[in-house]
C-alpha cells in the first residue's frame, strides 16, 4: 500500500500545480486515514468521495448528504478544499458559472483512480455478492408476476416494429442450417480446456430437436459411428453454468457465469447471425453497438455540450434480464426463438446456495447476452418514448430518434426530455437504474470509460494492479508500465518521472518505444530509442522485456482434428502452425529480455 500512497502524493502534488493551489493538507488527511483505514480508504472511501463529487456537478451543488464521513467547513468539506473551491462557492455550496476544468479532472483523479483496482474481495463480500445473484433472481421472478399484460402487448409490439426484419432473416437461415458453430478459448463449466472441446460426449436434448449433435460434432457423416460415444442429454440431467465471482472492485466483485461447452458452442452458432443482421439494418445499426465504443462516447460529449442527452447506466444489467421478455420479443420468429431458448442454460451453480432455476435470460458468460440484453433494453427505451410522446409510436418515429438513441450493454443514451417516461419504464420493466451512474441535469455525462464535462474530455487513469516487488510477477510489471505510459499521455509527467524509476527498480532494461513495438518500454511523444541494427533485416533494436506466454499442451487428431478444420472461420490459416498440438488459454503469462524493433 505504500507504493499507491506515494502515487497518490505524486499526483496530488502534481495537479496541485496544475491549479494553483496546494495539497499538503490533503496529504495528511489521506495518510491519517490510511493508517487507521487501510486499503479501503483508497479504494471505497475515496472512489465514494469521487462519485458524490460527480452528483454535485450534475445537480449543480453540494450539500451534507454528499461527502459522508469527511470534515465539512462552511459549504465545502475539507479535504481536497483547494480544487473544491474552484469548482463550487465555498459558501454556498453551488457550482461555479465557469468552473475549473482542470480542478474537476484532479478531484475526479485523485478519488477515483483506485476504485477499479483488481484485488480479490474478502471472502465476506464474495459470500454477499452471491446472495445478491440469489436475490436478484428473486427480484426477476417479482417483477415477472406484477408485469401486467398490457405491458407485454406493449413489448411484443415495440420489438416487432424495431427488430421484425432483422429477425427474419436471422430466422431462415437458422431454418436452412446456415449457421457454424466455434469454440471460444475461456473456460467452461464442464472444465474442458482448449483442444479438448472437440471432443465433447454430452450433448443436451433441447439442443438435439434444433441442432442436431451430428451437425454439430461431426466433421462429416461419414463419421457416424463416432456419435456412439456421445451422451443425449435430457433436461433434468443437463449441466449448470458455474457462477463465480472475479475481481471488479474491492467492495464487490463481479459475478459471472460459465457456460457448459455445449451451449457456448451453440451459442457461438446464432451469435454471427443476429449481429450480421442487426448491422444490416441502418436503423438498429445506429442504436445498437456490439463492438464499438467511440459513438456511445461521441455522444456523451455532445451531451455535456448541448445538454440535449442523458447517459443512464444500469445495475445488475444483465442479471434483471427476464427470459419472459426475450421469449416474448422472439415469438413472432419460431425457429430463432427456439434456437435462442435451446441455447439458454436453465440451471446455475451458485456457491453457497447449490443450484438454482433461472429466470433471467443469462448471466455475463453466455456468449447472447450481451446483444439479447441490448436488444431488450433498446425496445423498453422505445416504449418509454412512446409514453413521452403521449401516442402510439409509428415508424418514422423510429428513424427520427435513431441519432438520439443508443445502447451498448447496459449504457444508454436518450433524449434528456425523454429520460423520466424512460427511467420509470426501465423500472416498470425489473430493471434498475444506477442513478449515481446516470447523469441528465447538469453539464458531466458518463458512458463506456468516457468523461466529459461541458465538452471537456475529463476521463482519468485508473490503477489497475497492486506495483510489483519483483520481475518474476510478470503481470504486475506489465500493469505498472502500462500505468506509466497512460499517466504520459494524459500530461503527468513529473509523475511518470517518479515512475520511471520505480520501475527501474524491477527491471533493468526499459528503452523508448512506440505503442505498436512488442517490448513494454517508456511510450513519448518523441519517438523511440534506437541500441542496434538488425544484421539480417536491417531495422532498429532495442533490448527489452517482451511479454511471452506458454500455451498449455493439448493435443488433437482424428475426428476432432477434422471436425476442427471444417468449422474454423475466415479464409486465414490458423495463427499458431501447432495448434493441434497446443490450446486454451495461457495459463501464465511471463515476460523475457530480448531485442525487439521499437515500433
Amino acid at each position: 500500500m505504500k507504493s499507491l500512497l506515494l502515487l497518490w502524493y505524486r499526483l496530488a502534488d502534481e495537479s496541485a500545480g496544475r491549479c494553483c493551489t496546494s495539497a499538503t493538507r490533503d496529504r495528511k488527511t489521506v495518510t491519517g486515514r490510511c493508517e487507521h483505514e487501510g486499503l479501503s480508504f483508497l479504494t471505497i472511501t475515496l472512489p465514494g468521495f469521487g462519485k458524490d463529487f460527480q452528483k454535485g456537478l450534475d445537480q449543480g451543488w453540494v450539500d451534507r448528504r454528499l461527502f459522508t464521513g469527511f470534515r465539512w467547513k462552511g459549504g465545502l468539506p475539507v479535504f481536497l478544499r483547494g480544487f473544491l473551491d474552484r469548482v463550487f462557492d465555498r459558501n454556498s455550496g453551488l457550482l461555479l458559472d465557469e468552473p475549473c476544468i482542470d480542478a474537476i479532472l484532479a478531484i475526479r483523479q485523485l478519488t477515483l483512480m483506485f476504485g477499479k483496482i483488481e484485488i480479490p474481495c474478502s471472502d465476506t463480500r464474495v459470500r454477499d455478492a452471491m446472495r445478491e445473484f440469489i436475490k436478484c433472481e428473486q427480484d426477476v421472478r417479482v417483477a415477472d408476476r406484477k408485469r401486467s399484460q398490457s405491458e407485454m402487448a406493449d413489448f411484443k409490439r415495440v420489438s416487432a416494429m424495431l427488430f421484425a426484419t432483422a429477425f427474419s432473416e436471422v430466422d431462415r437461415k437458422i431454418y436452412n442450417m446456415e449457421v457454424s458453430p466455434k469454440h471460444g478459448p475461456g473456460h467452461t463449466a464442464d472444465r474442458l480446456k482448449g483442444n479438448e472441446k472437440y471432443r465433447q460426449t454430452t450433448w443436451p436434448a433441447r439442443l438435439e430437436k434444433i441442432f442436431p449433435s451430428g451437425e454439430f460434432l461431426l466433421p462429416n457423416w461419414r463419421y457416424y459411428d463416432s456419435l456412439e460415444r456421445v451422451d443425449i442429454l435430457e433436461p433434468e440431467a443437463e449441466i449448470p453454468v458455474r457462477v463465480v465471482s472475479v475481481p471488479k472492485t474491492l467492495k464487490t466483485p463481479r459475478i459471472i457465469g460459465i457456460e457448459p461447452t455445449a451451449m457456448q458452442y451453440a451459442q457461438q452458432a446464432v451469435l454471427p447471425l443476429i449481429l450480421h443482421s442487426l448491422s444490416r439494418d441502418d436503423n438498429l445499426d445506429m442504436m445498437l453497438g456490439f463492438s464499438d465504443q467511440t459513438p456511445n462516447q461521441r455522444m456523451a460529449r455532445e451531451g455535456s455540450c448541448k445538454g440535449t442527452l442523458a447517459t443512464l447506466d444500469l445495475s445488475e444489467a444483465s442479471d434483471r434480464v427476464s427470459n419472459q421478455l426475450v421469449r416474448a420479443m422472439l415469438s413472432n420468429h419460431p425457429h430463432l426463438h427456439e434456437a435462442v431458448d435451446a441455447t439458454r442454460s436453465r440451471k446455475a451453480d451458485v456457491p453457497g446456495h447449490g443450484v438454482v432455476r433461472l429466470s433471467k435470460f443469462a448471466s455475463m458468460g453466455s456468449a447472447l447476452c450481451f446483444p439479447i440484453e441490448a436488444m431488450v433494453f433498446l425496445t423498453i427505451v422505445f416504449i418509454g418514448l412512446e409514453q413521452g410522446l403521449n401516442r402510439p409510436l409509428r415508424k418514422r418515429d423510429i428513424k427520427m430518434f435513431r441519432d438520439q438513441v443508443r445502447i451498448y450493454g447496459d449504457d444508454i443514451l436518450v433524449p434528456v426530455d425523454m429520460v423520466h417516461p424512460v427511467v420509470d419504464t426501465l423500472h416498470s420493466f425489473g430493471s434498475v437504474v444506477n442513478i449515481n451512474k446516470s447523469f441528465w441535469t447538469g453539464k458531466f455525462r458518463e458512458s463506456c470509460g468516457k468523461e466529459y464535462y461541458d465538452g471537456h474530455d475529463v476521463s482519468i487513469v485508473k490503477v489497475r494492479d497492486l506495483f510489483p516487488a519483483r520481475r518474476e510477477d510478470a503481470t504486475g510489471v506489465i500493469s505498472m508500465i502500462s500505468l506509466r505510459n497512460q499517466l504520459y499521455f494524459a500530461g503527468y509527467w513529473g509523475t511518470c518521472a517518479w515512475l520511471d524509476d520505480k520501475i527501474r527498480d524491477v527491471i533493468r532494461h526499459f528503452p523508448v518505444v512506440l505503442p505498436s513495438s512488442p517490448v513494454h518500454g517508456r511510450h513519448s511523444f518523441l519517438g523511440y530509442e534506437i541500441q542496434k541494427m538488425c544484421d539480417s533485416l536491417h531495422r532498429p533494436l532495442v533490448r527489452g522485456y517482451v511479454e511471452n506466454s506458454s500455451i498449455p499442451s493439448n493435443s488433437l487428431d482424428d475426428v476432432g482434428a477434422l471436425l476442427k478444420f471444417l468449422i474454423k472461420r475466415g479464409g486465414q490459416p490458423s495463427v499458431d502452425i501447432r495448434h493441434l498440438e497446443r490450446s486454451g488459454r495461457p495459463q501464465r503469462v511471463d515476460i523475457k529480455l530480448r531485442m525487439a524493433p521499437p515500433f
